[in-house]
């Protein structure tokens, strides 16, 4: 062990090169001394074409909770980039899955999005997928992904919020099939949201002919202002 410390605080300090680094990190973690191999690797995974290298290095031989623990505390250098939030963010989605959403919540802004998008996918956490198709405005993905795992990813008051911001009107009468299918009690609250952008003939035929048109009074009502015959002759039913 002496050895090993004296790598770390002499030689490596003294040589100060990354290569001289990463020799003395890796032998210590061939000999699992992993709090001076920390040492060694925060000097390393500042350089972003390093990061790899190191990554592999330790999953190789299995040691996952310490190459984790190695970029947690890389995290808070002055030097920390892109790839060691996104390279953890990935790892968390194999190993910790837990810890992932608040890491986003923390640092999305600091993560390659399509990068941990796609972790996120492999590992199945719907729920992070969602907050990071958001925050990349990807609303139409993020309102795909919550319709089709409702039971982890779908929040009343973040599909209405994410909805609105979505340009594509067929994504409307998607949503308006998966709440009648799903939530239909709370339909008329979805319809209130999208009406400025319905066409409410297309949507009012549409409850005719699923013959829903009773449980959308309370839209129909509140659209009927709008001058349009079919809805008026609806309302007033």
């Amino acid at each position: 062990k002496q050895w090993y410390q004296r790598r770390v605080h002499g030689g490596a300090r003294k040589a100060n090169s990354t290569r001289t680094w990463k020799e003395v990190c890796f032998a210590c973690v061939d000999n699992e001394e992993f709090r001076l191999a920390q040492m060694c690797g925060l000097h390393i995974v500042v350089h972003a074409d390093e990061l790899e290298d190191l990554i592999t290095y330790y999953q190789d031989r299995g040691f996952f909770e310490e190459l984790m623990a190695l970029l947690e505390a890389s995290l808070g250098l002055e030097r920390a980039h892109m790839g060691m939030f996104s390279e953890l963010a990935i790892l968390y989605s194999r190993y910790k899955p837990d810890k992932l959403k608040e890491h986003l919540e923390l640092f999305w802004s600091r993560v390659n999005i399509p990068k941990v998008l796609r972790a996120a996918e492999q590992a199945h956490l719907w729920a992070e997928l969602v907050f990071l198709y958001d925050k990349y405005e990807e609303y139409d993905n993020a309102v795909l992904a919550m319709m089709a795992h409702p039971t982890e990813a779908w929040r009343e008051g973040h599909f209405k919020d994410i909805i609105t911001k979505v340009a594509n009107i067929e994504m409307y009468h998607r949503a308006i099939q998966f709440y009648l299918d799903y939530k239909p009690m709370l339909l008329n609250d979805l319809l209130l949201v999208l009406a400025p952008r319905l066409d409410h003939t297309r949507t009012v035929n549409y409850f005719t002919k699923t013959n829903h048109l009773q449980l959308v009074k309370p839209y129909l009502r509140s659209v009927q202002n709008l001058n349009n015959k079919v809805v008026g002759d609806k309302a007033h039913r």
